[in-house]
Order: structure tokens, then C-alpha cells, then sequence
């Protein structure tokens, strides 16, 4: 193994060890030297999968092991909320070309408000998003009107849809071509076929998956950590854990409004321009909604986000006095 210094990409995070592919090739256990920021966002890590690094290589008892000590300029990253300390953000990934959100229908039961939560965690950082909805073959004539359903929505504002069977290998080839030579972030509930789907893509890769729990009726965690796979295409997926909630504390309300395409560009025509399309007047995403331009469905997820803000922000005021 070359001695120095060394370019490379991490490839998975553990919180604590990251692989990094260098240069040559290699795979090489890393940990962090130093502090790294990012702004003055507080994070919880402050290298994600998909970061282009520095990394020397350590020497005697540790040899074969190395440090990350600097991180290149970022294309992009993704943010959420941290699931456990919510003023604190986790970043998923970097330097991602595109995301996929993997749903079904059924087994688990579509939580629809999930989609846009999705959407709203990449509309920020202007990544493209895929929605696959995965399990064809168990749903049901409702269920695929269901899905027709929110084709027509989101097809209609500029996001891609597929229908897809990973189990019966369904729509696989045209989904595995719109990652060809990019790299994808893939994320979803528990549940929803996601490791079953990146086999299927690439059964060489051979993930390990889990049935949906019987008693629950709830998917079972099999992706622990983020980790980016490759695929004989030129693709690289970074495959993530599976995301029981999305919340955006982070945000602020105007973020929300800025972020839901079609509700930005219809926006242009309210009276107010500071307008959050609640209950001011001549507001023009609320007659879009009316006329049916707007979808409704999309508009109460909007609404719901927009409330969860207000409220957060709200009681951290008041905390303080």
C-alpha cells in the first residue's frame, strides 16, 4: 500500500470508522483527524458517504488503517434532522447526482405525507428525485389506481415515477437505466423492499434483507449504516438506513413555501410577497389549490409541515423567557 498522502472517496459510514476508496483503488479503515464543520450548521457527523478526501496512512500497530484529514469542496449534501437530537442535523451524503424514494402502496401501508417530506429534504440542495414505488405484484385494482393517482401529481410537476417489482425483477431495467454512470442516494421507510431492490438491480451485490413483521405489519431495519455500492452500469447507489420521520426544525416556514415547487412558482402571483398561503388575502396558491391546479393533497402536507415549524419555533421562544 502507497505511504502518504492519498485522494478518495468514502464509500461507508459507521459513525465512528469510515471506508474510504482511494485513488488506487484500495478500501481503507479510516477515522477523523480534527474538527470539521459545516457553516454553522450543528451536526452530528461531520463526514458523510459520498465526501472526496485527504487520507494519510497510519504506520506500526495500525498499519493498514488510515486518517481522514481533510474534506474536498462539496457538489452538494443532503440534511435531516436528527432523529434523536432534534436541534442537532445529521448528513446523509454528499456529492449526489440524483435520490430515489422507495414507497409501496401496501406492505407497509403508503404513508403519502412521506413523499413530500422526501422531496422537501432535496428540493434545497436542487437534487433531482425518483419516486419508485416498489411491490407491484401484491397490489390490488385500488391499489394501482392509487398509484395512478399520484403519478398524475407528481409526473405533473416535474418528478419521475416508477412501478416496479423487485421481488418478480419488474420494471427493474428501465429504473437500473436512469442510474446509469450517476451517482443515486436511495432512501425509504422501513419495509419497503429497498435492499431487495438494489439486488435486484445488481443481484452481485446480494443484500441482505428481512420479511415485513408479521405482528406489526412494519418493514425490519436492514441497512444499519449508509454505505455506497457499485453497479456493473457505471452507478453508485448510497443505500441508507431505513427513515421512520422527517421533521425540518431547521427550516424555517418561508423555506417550506420556497420548496414545494409548484406552490414557488405559482406563488409569484400573490398579493404579498412574503405571502405563506394560510389566510392572507388574493393569494394565488390558495385559488390554485381551489381550481385544482394545485394538488390538495400536496397543499395539507405543506400546510402540516409549515404548522409543525411554527409550532417548534413557538415553544423555543418560550422556553427562553
Amino acid at each position: 500500500m502507497t505511504k502518504g498522502t492519498l485522494e478518495g472517496v468514502v464509500y461507508r459510514s459507521t459513525g465512528s470508522w469510515y471506508d474510504v476508496k482511494t485513488e488506487l483503488g484500495e478500501r481503507v479503515q479510516c477515522r477523523i483527524v480534527g474538527k470539521f464543520r459545516l457553516g454553522d450548521l450543528k451536526i452530528t457527523n461531520p463526514v458523510a458517504v459520498g465526501d472526496e478526501v485527504l487520507i494519510t496512512l497510519e504506520q506500526g500497530d495500525d498499519e493498514g488503517k488510515g486518517n481522514i484529514i481533510e474534506i474536498k469542496d462539496r457538489e452538494n449534501y443532503v440534511l435531516r434532522q436528527s432523529p434523536r437530537k432534534k436541534h442537532q442535523l445529521h448528513l446523509i451524503a454528499s456529492n449526489v447526482d440524483q435520490a430515489i424514494c422507495v414507497m409501496t402502496i401496501s406492505q407497509p401501508k403508503l404513508k403519502q405525507g412521506f413523499i413530500d417530506r422526501y422531496l422537501m429534504m432535496m428540493e434545497p440542495y436542487n437534487i433531482p428525485t425518483i419516486l419508485v414505488f416498489n411491490k407491484k405484484d401484491i397490489y390490488t385494482e385500488g391499489d394501482l389506481n392509487v398509484y395512478e393517482y399520484l403519478k398524475e401529481i407528481y409526473e405533473d410537476i416535474g418528478y419521475q415515477c416508477f412501478l416496479v417489482s423487485a421481488e418478480k425483477n419488474d420494471g427493474i431495467d428501465e429504473l437500473r437505466d436512469s442510474l446509469k454512470d450517476k451517482t443515486t442516494l436511495i432512501g425509504g421507510q422501513s419495509g419497503v423492499g429497498k435492499s431487495t431492490l438494489i439486488n435486484a438491480l445488481d443481484p452481485d451485490l446480494d443484500l441482505r434483507t428481512e420479511e415485513i413483521s408479521d405482528y406489526t405489519g412494519k418493514g425490519q431495519h436492514t441497512t444499519t449504516f449508509a454505505e455506497m455500492f457499485e453497479l456493473s452500469n457505471g452507478a453508485r447507489i448510497i443505500d441508507t438506513p431505513g427513515i421512520k420521520t422527517l421533521a425540518f426544525s431547521h427550516f424555517e416556514p418561508l423555506d417550506v413555501a420556497h420548496n414545494f415547487k409548484e406552490i414557488f412558482e405559482v406563488s409569484e402571483g400573490c398579493k404579498f410577497s412574503n405571502c405563506m398561503h394560510l389566510n392572507e388575502p388574493k393569494c394565488a396558491v390558495k385559488e390554485a389549490v381551489q381550481s385544482g391546479e394545485i394538488s390538495e393533497l400536496r397543499y395539507f402536507n405543506y400546510l402540516k409541515i409549515v404548522e409543525e415549524i411554527e409550532e417548534q419555533n413557538y415553544w423555543e421562544r418560550h422556553s427562553d423567557m
